[in-house]
């Protein structure tokens, strides 16, 4: 069984949520867990990001049922509900001025049979944990972790570097996009914690890694609410999901 909680908020320094997310019902057919991080001014990136994980949410349940149930067509089908999202997001951006350059990220974590089918997008994060150690499953699509990637500058100096908020990959930006797309084994007592960058700013992989395990119910209130005491420089949005 599997069992999910989740929290946003403005954080300390915004005017508006531009966080999103979607949750299923633990007795819903389809377990489906959706977050996205919107940018872009006046309620730009409050549109991009609902929108993205409606179109994303929809597109999979509107399919999954005809969809066959193999590793291959699975991913296809996570994969393609992020194109489609980013074709919604990408032409209302073209359709109202104010809305020009608008943008999100966008996570996507479908569980079936004891698997995690991931799509990402951007710089929001999906991380596993599974008995001592936390793992981070996607990689940022940012311009620090290119660097870092390349060798050029360490994880530390990524961590206070002033471009570091600067995304090479976002949704809704271009007319396409090429999300990244995995599979990964979720055992019994895995915990699988989705999150915008809000939390990761401010709070730790060791602290995500003991609050998570100790209680995965409360983790997102407490996360949250570390995250705000560290700073609060961001919306923060955090998704336990947890094998039983």
């Amino acid at each position: 069984m599997i069992k999910s909680y989740a929290r946003t908020d403005i954080g300390k320094t915004r005017e508006m949520n531009q966080d999103y997310y979607y949750i299923s019902d633990s007795l819903s057919e389809v377990q489906l867990y959706i977050l996205a991080d919107g940018m872009g001014g006046y309620k730009g990136g409050e549109i991009a990001s609902k929108l993205a994980v409606n179109s994303a949410k929809n597109y999979i349940l509107n399919n999954f049922k005809e969809t066959p149930k193999d590793k291959e067509s699975l991913i296809q089908l996570i994969g393609s509900s992020v194109e489609y999202a980013n074709m919604v997001v990408y032409e209302k951006a073209k359709e109202e001025k104010e809305l020009e350059g608008m943008g999100t990220t966008l996570e996507i974590c479908l569980i079936y049979n004891n698997k995690a089918y991931i799509a990402h997008v951007g710089d929001s994060r999906i991380y596993r944990i599974r008995k001592e150690f936390i793992r981070k499953l996607t990689q940022d699509h940012s311009y620090v972790q290119k660097l870092v990637s390349d060798g050029t500058i360490t994880q530390e100096e990524a961590n206070i570097h002033p471009k570091k908020n600067m995304l090479i990959k976002a949704l809704g930006c271009n007319a396409f996009v090429e999300p990244d797309v995995m599979i990964r084994g979720f055992l019994k007592d895995d915990i699988i914690l989705m999150c915008s960058d809000g939390l990761t700013n401010e709070v730790s992989n060791q602290e995500i890694y003991n609050i998570a395990k100790q209680d995965f119910e409360r983790a997102p209130i407490e996360l949250v609410d570390l995250a705000n005491q560290n700073g609060g420089g961001d919306n923060i949005t955090v998704i336990t999901i947890k094998n039983i």
